[in-house]
């Protein structure tokens, strides 16, 4: 009996490595079993429970999620140790102490106020919360400032309060995704160790046990064997890549593991081509990386090697069409079919209901995306 060919999904449509993605996820733990460090990988680049379990089959001690919805899918999916780096707020506390019946959480704390209310939630109830504070290691979003005077006064006294469970420190050096040189990245990781083994050597001489400090960011998780002193790792895009991470050193194309395949759909002048992946599919993040990086991803022609076409340039996206810039000879018409490196995988995959994933013979199964849109 002949086998009926399964047909090609319609344009554009996210495909993932399936031999890529598990190179990935066992390269990484191999890491940080180098370094001797936990590896917790954050969740919000692949939102899937499949991928997840991969991940802790492999040696992961846990994941972190970004948000309690997405944290509430996979704890339905039976993932039992979720992290939230991310500062929650006690208005959400009916959804925290039900989690908490399941599984086992932790999130972040960088205001004192906060937790305290936190403290009085968990009093109330009759649980623990575990709790890491979190620490602006230069990026400049969330976090106690680490050249505060009253900074380790303030960290002492969120790590004895009631129904908290004080974990040890964490931070994420979001500028490493800026980072001009290796240099300049290495510099990077080097100063958020000091940072860190600074405020946990003040924090014990005080008698505060801080047996957590974690780090977490796919360019930097490289250097975590000369991060001396940290304990977790937290890194993200690592299971997929994209183009901001090769251009950063954290990846060759060959590790790239998620693409989408996109239609031809006008060539309407001589040096243009409209594919049908405009930024409802491929966002409209730039991507980063030590050279010039332009435009909202690199085109692949064949679907079977590893060096994009550097003569097309995806120079504009709106919500339906991806304008190109091509050479007036390109062979591409009406129809064709490409593979494009996203900027941003992470924001790609929030945009789907399912990744398909494809073996080593090119056979494609459906991934749903489970926490897909789980923002809240």
């Amino acid at each position: 009996m002949e086998n009926t060919p399964v047909p090609l999904p319609r344009t554009p449509y996210p495909v993932v490595s399936a031999q890529r993605l598990a190179g990935n996820i066992a390269r990484m733990q191999a890491l940080a079993t180098h370094a001797g460090v936990r590896l917790r990988p954050h969740a919000k680049t692949h939102k899937s429970p499949v991928i997840a379990r991969m991940q802790l089959d492999a040696g992961a001690v846990g994941i972190c999620c970004a948000k309690l919805a997405e944290a509430e899918v996979f704890a339905d999916a039976g993932i039992t140790d979720i992290r939230l780096p991310y500062p929650v707020n006690p208005s959400n506390a009916d959804r925290v102490l039900a989690l908490l019946d399941r599984i086992t959480l932790s999130i972040i704390v960088d205001d004192l106020d906060v937790a305290t209310q936190w403290s009085g939630v968990m009093t109330r109830a009759g649980k623990t919360l575990g709790v890491l504070v979190k620490v602006d290691v230069g990026f400049h979003r969330c976090g106690v400032d680490p050249d505060a005077p009253d900074v380790v006064e303030t960290i002492a006294r969120i790590a004895v309060l009631p129904g908290l469970s004080f974990r040890g420190l964490l931070s994420h050096a979001g500028q490493s995704y800026t980072a001009e040189s290796p240099y300049a990245l290495a510099a990077i990781a080097a100063r958020e160790t000091d940072i860190m083994t600074g405020l946990a050597a003040a924090l014990r001489a005080r008698g505060i046990a801080v047996d957590e400090i974690s780090v977490g960011s796919t360019p930097t998780a490289a250097l975590a064997p000369s991060q001396h002193g940290i304990t977790e790792m937290r890194p993200g895009n690592y299971v997929f890549f994209d183009r901001t991470q090769v251009g950063l050193g954290s990846a060759t194309i060959a590790h790239c593991a998620l693409f989408v395949v996109a239609t031809v759909v006008s060539r309407p002048a001589p040096d243009r081509a409209i594919l049908d992946c405009g930024s409802k599919t491929l966002t409209s993040d730039g991507a980063r990386g030590f050279g010039a990086t332009p435009g909202f991803g690199s085109v692949f022609l064949s679907s079977d090697e590893d060096v994009p076409d550097p003569a097309i340039v995806i120079e504009r996206v709106s919500e339906e069409h991806a304008t190109c810039r091509v050479p007036v000879d390109s062979p591409l018409r009406p129809g064709d079919r490409v593979r494009v490196l996203p900027n941003h995988a992470c924001t790609v995959t929030n945009l789907m209901d399912r990744l398909w994933l494809a073996d080593e013979r090119g056979a494609l199964t459906p991934l749903p995306v489970a926490a897909r849109g789980r923002i809240w």
